[in-house]
């Protein structure tokens, strides 16, 4: 009975992460509309507004829209990219010349494809996010780098020691409590209110590097 359980939650984990990918586009890729990317920690979930502490230290309503999702963030290594895999890497121009990751998100495969390219990013300064496939995977005494391959191009990076790598993991609505950080795709209106309709959580003791 516990071994038909644990199918039957992974099932609908993953049914849940492929429902998802119609909302994530707009996390990971430039809109149409005005993307509203808020990073911060939970200060109250009300109905269907959540209102998110943001890391600029101003307090954000977000409108929850009809059927959101949530899913939770999960720490992991580079021993898990694998060649093959499709990923986010959140990327800023090295001192070398190249690209250097700031973090790295594994996707799930039902999630492979989501947001598809290499676009401007606002993590940080002059930073890049590019969803694509490992094509190559480097470790060796020289470093260790990813190469990324996209419908439009190519693009290899480096992963310095010590940058956050996780994975999405299971979320309910109990875990949007006060005090946990967030990651929360948005968009704004322009009446200036900002919706969504996915959230991103830290859970399990991982802050969502995105």
């Amino acid at each position: 009975m516990q071994r038909s359980l644990a199918r039957r939650t992974t099932l609908a984990f993953v049914l849940g992460l492929g429902a998802a990918t119609a909302f994530l586009p707009a996390a990971f890729a430039q809109s149409s509309g005005q993307p509203e990317r808020v990073r911060g920690t939970i200060e109250s979930l009300e109905d269907t507004t959540l209102t998110v502490k943001s890391r600029e230290g101003d307090s954000v309503a977000i409108t929850l829209a009809p059927g959101y999702r949530i899913t939770g963030i999960a720490k992991a290594s580079v021993a898990d990219i694998k060649e093959g895999d499709f990923v986010g890497v959140a990327s800023v121009p090295g001192s070398s010349g190249g690209a250097d990751a700031v973090e790295v998100l594994i996707f799930p495969k039902a999630m492979a494809g989501t947001g598809e390219g290499s676009y401007p990013w606002d993590l940080e300064p002059d930073s890049t996010m590019t969803n694509a496939t490992v094509s190559n995977k480097v470790e060796n005494a020289d470093g260790r780098e990813l190469t990324l391959t996209y419908p439009s191009g190519e693009k290899t990076v480096s992963l310095p020691e010590g940058i956050p790598i996780v994975t999405f993991a299971e979320a309910t609505k109990a875990d949007l409590e006060p005090g946990a950080p967030v990651f929360v795709p948005a968009q704004k209106a322009s009446d200036g209110s900002i919706s969504t309709a996915f959230v991103v959580v830290g859970n399990q003791g991982v802050v969502p590097p995105m």
